[in-house]
């Protein structure tokens, strides 16, 4: 199944910390790119200025949110990080940090899912601590864009063979517009059902029906518990 290493961007630009927001704003202009990382001496994402922290900083002070009674309470850690976008001439100040990121060897999945939680358009792939690409919305869009023959073969030669370990000869796949049809048979019930849970993880799948036949039912199985006192097992 594909990683975030198979759709990110490896050729990645980035920023220093004093880099002047006018030139940060200069980059994003003349790459069409909607956010850029930025990066500590020793290579490591300190954060991402966006189009989003130019945006606060254009709308200024009378833009930002107060707490109530913030005048005897004090700003938010929010507010005081909005209101130090508005004063940013660096990208340092203007930055969002710390910077979401991912591991390249991340199933792309888990990416949409972490895009989708935390807000954000784009993930800075980060291995051993250095910035090593970076994934938006539109390579995981793109990952989607597969012919039924590919997501077929996919299933057998990836999911079937190189994650379940099983023999692909023993299930017949069909994918149609994306709707995987699978049918086969195994030894246990478990085996069954994370046949179909792997499936759904391919991207370019919309939706799997799975008639897989099982033998034994091992969800009703209890662990064998061993007496500790008996040298060779369970009695």
């Amino acid at each position: 199944m594909k990683t975030v290493r198979d759709v990110m961007t490896s050729n990645v630009l980035s920023v220093d910390p004093g880099t002047p927001l006018k030139d940060v704003a200069q980059v994003l202009t003349d790459r069409k790119i909607s956010g850029v990382p930025v990066l500590g001496p020793d290579g490591g994402v300190l954060g991402v200025v966006s189009e989003t922290d130019l945006l606060v900083k254009q709308r200024g002070p009378a833009a930002i949110r107060h707490r109530r009674f913030a005048g005897l309470r004090g700003e938010s850690p929010a507010s005081r990080a909005q209101l130090l976008k508005v004063t940013a001439t660096s990208a340092a100040a203007a930055m969002t940090s710390p910077a979401v990121t991912i591991g390249p060897d991340r199933l792309i999945h888990e990416a949409a899912a972490l895009m989708l939680a935390k807000g954000v358009n784009r993930l800075p792939v980060v291995d051993e601590g250095r910035l090593v690409g970076i994934v938006t919305r539109a390579d995981l869009v793109r990952a989607y864009v597969r012919s039924d023959e590919e997501l077929a073969a996919t299933i057998r030669n990836d999911v079937i063979l190189r994650v379940l370990w099983l023999d692909p000869s023993l299930f017949t796949v069909v994918v149609s517009d994306g709707v995987a049809l699978i049918s086969g048979r195994v030894e246990r019930r478990s085996t069954a059902e994370m046949v179909e849970r792997s499936v759904r993880m391919v991207p370019g799948i919309v939706d799997v029906h799975a008639t897989v036949d099982w033998s034994l039912d091992d969800s009703r199985l209890e662990p064998v518990s061993l007496d500790p006192t008996f040298p060779f097992g369970p009695r």
